[in-house]
């Protein structure tokens, strides 16, 4: 298993929960293992993850989001 970091995306173009669901469903598909938190408010994703936090913002951006990391 890859070493977990701390990772925090910025996200845009989330608007209710489900694009929350979305969001954690694109980031444990890159990394089923990781601990995903979703801030609708202040559109902030922070991820326990193994996976790069370039690689999650392209899966995002991919997916629909503007997404970046913070």
């Amino acid at each position: 298993m890859a070493e977990q970091n701390t990772v925090l995306l910025d996200v845009k173009g989330m608007t209710c929960q489900g694009c929350v669901n979305s969001v954690t469903r694109i980031v444990k598909r890159k990394d089923p293992d990781a601990q995903v938190s979703v801030d609708l408010a202040s559109g902030r994703v922070t991820a326990q993850t193994g996976s790069p936090a370039d690689d999650l913002a392209a899966a995002l951006s991919a997916g629909g989001f503007e997404a970046k990391a913070a």
